[in-house]
């Protein structure tokens, strides 16, 4: 073998001996190889043992009199090489020599580029190791895999194509050159991982301190294209600092003075952002940039300002609302938060390094980490400040009536909010927690799924997708049934690829869970078993499947976990499963395809609508080259598409029906943007697309939540008046419902004069335990799972007092069931004015008063329409009663 094999040393002098005697007594390696020793200035006396082997063997030694430094030591070594292959190993006796020849022989033989002594691969491991070392190594070779494709970017056992070495820049400096080699190559070297058993050192002591582990992460941002130091850093910090005085300065008085807790952090952040970026550019980062002002980095600068501000607003808020903290020391811990944030956007996005280039990869894959990361940050930040919607407090109410199943949805979404407020209590983080940990499932499995279809590249991309477009963002917040089905079909679909794709016959286990998990979360999953028996008819490997055990396993592993819903059924007369499938037989058909079209755009944005479009036709296009990976992306993407198609010929969708089914999709639309080689150039034209649309959807999911939350000075909350701030109204009604206790001697029973939603939010949101809500089917109206849970009253005098969203659903008519003839000594409908407690208008509520109810109401049947449609009645056994209810739609 012909090799240079470069060892750097510091004060080895007791591993010098042992370590050439175990190199040269090898007889894989032959005699056609030379060992370099580059010491970085010993004081023990490692030079003088190295001399003492260069009069017998072919050793070199090389001594270093500049600063000690790993990388620069290796490239002295590497510029007096003789031979075309280089080698390079620590002096401490950690790496194995008799692995040298299988981490040679691929770069001579000209199938690799770059070998790699790994410890993280199978087969490879560390023995001895304290764990903080080991610790310390894995987050380190983690981060690293952000930027690079190996498991191990921080060994320093490995081997290279001499050549390579001149892609790397003179004055490149730290301890780990692999990963200079790794990101020069940008993604075209052919690298191979051998895998090694690594040991701690015997003698001496390890170069290793806190100084290498702060430069090597130095280094990971630089590789990245940060433009990140310690000189950066320090400016940056002083320059903060100063921004602090500016900004609590400005919160402080305008707070003194009255403002709102909204105006003053945003006028004070406004302030202080527009000082930091003045100074920043004129003296941080003047050594990277010029130094004056730029319109293009200034507008970077408030786009990353904005994500600041308004992911301080929610750090803000849930100091002050939920922990009762005072704005005035709430505000420090959301300017560190923030400082961070505007950091690294300023590293990598307002004065990004430029030379030299960072590859278009490597810029998304930092991208799509980072903006992950913002988006569970965000998430996490808001899911216990800002309000529930009224479908989240209604499914909370399933909760409080937790049963095997309910009549509009499976049980998955009562269950788990049962777990998370049982865990955290009453609270709205309590009824989220469980969508929030529902998203981080869904993308470690878009991402798993992504990657096996593709590669890492597009896994991260898909990811980054997944995460912005809106009912990704949304199924990751909001508790409804749509965030475990996400889940849920994420996970069905990488369990499907390993099962049918890689025909991993174990993967018919995770099948049938995640499958049972997922009905039990939405019927709609159902879709992907319809898919994946076409698949398996029309594939011949995967035909296979159909004669073996192990598909019928699955099934009935999916029907055990699903066993609650039809038991429920059975007991119900089939009531859900009516209800479901009571539309398609419907008579009044109404065209809505065009609907459909506009609410995909709504579920993917309209840039994903046409990334979607294209990735369709690339399928179509690439269908030779790989036809079982694009089959099954075309059958389980195609099948829900065109069932959802032909429903929209006769019957409107709701918006998010679709939105699970692009879940097979998006690795396709995040492969296209990486791609080079599209014909006319698409892929650059949808990453041009995709930049804006990126950030335009962050800016709008958290101006949204500030402006639910906390409020964007100037902007009335007219849009929110009837489905938001029920916190604040059910105050109000609490009120109103004490006066008429005060009035009458009895407290009132209070009716929301809507389907669910009214009673449902007055539920969560009530402080007095005794106060008795209801919905509208006292009047005989459906009231979708309310008409389960609250029997027809008799006859009572007791007040009622009606509440609703809007003046109109108190006025008696058809359209309202006619409640009127259901109630004693009717009052008119009255109005009052919801604030804030900074006297902010939120909103207005509409009630009303009756003396009592004359119970066994039969109202006049109110006319269908294309949204709620009369089925025939049917009876419905619960909890030991029958009652008489309607099949008919309600909001999903």
């Amino acid at each position: 073998m012909s090799f240079s094999l470069i060892i750097p040393t510091l004060n080895e002098a007791e591993n010098i001996d042992p370590l050439l005697s175990g190199i040269f007594s090898l007889d894989t390696l032959g005699s056609q190889f030379e060992v370099i020793i580059v010491d970085d200035g010993s004081t023990d006396g490692t030079p003088d043992k190295v001399r003492q082997w260069q009069n017998t063997h072919n050793v070199r030694l090389i001594e270093r009199r500049a600063q000690p430094d790993l990388t620069a030591s290796i490239l002295d070594g590497t510029a007096v090489a003789r031979y075309e292959v280089i080698a390079v190993m620590d002096a401490d006796l950690s790496h194995p020599p008799d692995k040298l020849a299988a981490l040679i022989q691929p770069i001579l033989d000209g199938t690799h580029d770059i070998t790699i002594g790994s410890r993280y691969i199978a087969g490879g491991n560390t023995v001895g190791w304290p764990f903080y070392r080991l610790w310390l190594s894995r987050a380190g070779g983690w981060l690293a895999r952000i930027i690079c494709d190996v498991n191990d970017a921080t060994s320093g056992f490995f081997a290279f194509r001499r050549e390579l070495i001149g892609n790397i820049t003179k004055n490149a400096r730290g301890y780990k050159i692999l990963l200079e080699l790794l990101m020069t190559g940008q993604g075209r070297l052919r690298v191979k991982e051998i895998p090694i058993s690594f040991r701690d050192r015997l003698h001496g002591n390890s170069k290793l301190s806190l100084t290498h582990h702060l430069v090597y992460l130095l280094q990971l941002i630089t590789l990245a294209g940060g433009t990140v130091s310690f000189h950066t850093a320090s400016r940056f910090a002083i320059v903060g600092f100063l921004g602090v005085f500016v900004d609590v300065l400005i919160f402080q008085w305008m707070t003194g003075h009255g403002a709102s807790l909204a105006s003053a952090h945003i006028s004070s952040f406004i302030a202080a952002a527009s000082f930091n970026y003045t100074i920043n550019s004129k003296w941080s980062f003047r050594l990277h940039h010029a130094g004056h002002l730029h319109w293009q980095q200034f507008i970077r600068f408030l786009t990353v300002g904005v994500f600041a501000l308004l992911l301080r607003g929610a750090i803000l808020a849930w100091l002050v609302y939920t922990w009762g903290i005072s704005a005035e020391w709430a505000i420090f811990p959301a300017i560190l938060t923030t400082a961070m944030v505007n950091y690294l956007g300023s590293a990598f996005y307002v004065f990004p390094r430029t030379e030299p280039p960072v590859s278009t990869d490597t810029r998304w894959r930092v991208a799509s980490v980072g903006i992950v990361c913002f988006v569970i940050l965000l998430r996490l930040a808001y899911m216990d400040v800002a309000q529930l919607i009224p479908d989240e407090a209604y499914y909370w109410q399933y909760a409080q009536h937790i049963d095997l199943s309910f009549f509009d949805h499976p049980p998955m979404v009562a269950w788990l909010i049962w777990l998370g407020t049982t865990l955290a209590g009453h609270n709205e983080f309590g009824v989220r927690i469980g969508a929030f940990l529902c998203g981080l499932i869904a993308m470690a499995y878009v991402f798993a799924l992504a990657r096996n279809l593709y590669d890492k590249p597009t896994a991260m991309r898909s990811v980054l997708l997944f995460a912005i477009v809106p009912f990704g963002f949304a199924t990751g917040l909001a508790m409804t049934p749509d965030a475990p089905l996400i889940a849920a079909w994420a996970a069905t679909l990488y369990y499907m690829e390993r099962a049918l794709l890689a025909n991993q016959s174990q993967a018919w286990l995770g099948v049938g869970i995640a499958f049972g998990l997922g009905i039990l979360s939405k019927y709609t999953l159902g879709l992907l078993g319809i898919a994946a028996l076409i698949y398996a008819v029309l594939d011949p490997v995967a035909r296979r499947w159909l004669l073996r055990p192990h598909p019928y396993l699955a099934i009935l592993i999916a029907l055990i976990l699903f066993s609650p819903v039809i038991i429920w059924n059975m007991e119900n007369d089939w009531a859900s499963f009516l209800f479901q499938t009571g539309r398609v037989g419907n008579t009044q058909h109404t065209f809505a395809t065009h609907l459909l079209i506009l609410q995909i755009a709504t579920v993917l944005t309209p840039v994903g609508l046409i990334a979607a479009v294209f990735a369709l036709r690339s399928i179509s296009l690439s269908y030779c080259q790989a036809p079982r990976k694009y089959l099954f992306i075309g059958i389980f993407t195609g099948v829900p598409l065109l069932v959802f198609l032909a429903i929209s010929t006769f019957d409107p969708l709701r918006f998010h029906w679709t939105s699970p089914l692009w879940l097979a999709l998006i690795p396709t639309m995040a492969w296209m943007i990486g791609q080079n080689d599209v014909p006319m150039g698409l892929s650059a034209r949808l990453r041009a697309a995709w930049q804006p649309m990126i950030v335009l959807s962050l800016l709008t999911y958290a101006f949204i939540l500030h402006y639910v939350t906390l409020g964007i000075p100037g902007l009335p909350y007219q849009f929110l008046s009837e489905h938001y701030f029920w916190k604040e109204a059910t105050a109000e009604v609490e009120k109103i419902a004490d006066e008429i206790r005060q009035t009458t001697g009895e407290m009132p029973i209070v009716i929301g004069m809507s389907k669910w939603s009214t009673a449902s939010a007055l539920a969560f949101y009530k402080d007095t335990p005794a106060l008795d809500i209801r919905s509208r089917n006292l009047f005989g109206q459906h009231a979708a799972m309310y008409s389960f849970w609250n029997r027809v009253e008799p006859p009572s005098d007791q007040p009622i007092l009606l509440i609703g969203m809007k003046q109109q659903a108190l006025e008696s008519s058809n359209a309202t069931g006619n409640f009127e003839n259901g109630l004693i000594n009717l009052g008119k409908i009255h109005s009052r004015s919801i604030y804030r407690h900074d006297g902010v208008l939120l909103r207005t509520l509409y009630y009303r008063v009756a003396a009592g109810y004359r119970g066994n109401f039969n109202p006049q049947p109110a006319p269908a329409d294309a949204r709620t449609r009369q089925y025939s009645p049917e009876i419905v056994r619960f909890n030991g009663y029958d009652q008489r209810t309607t099949l008919s739609a309600i909001s999903y």
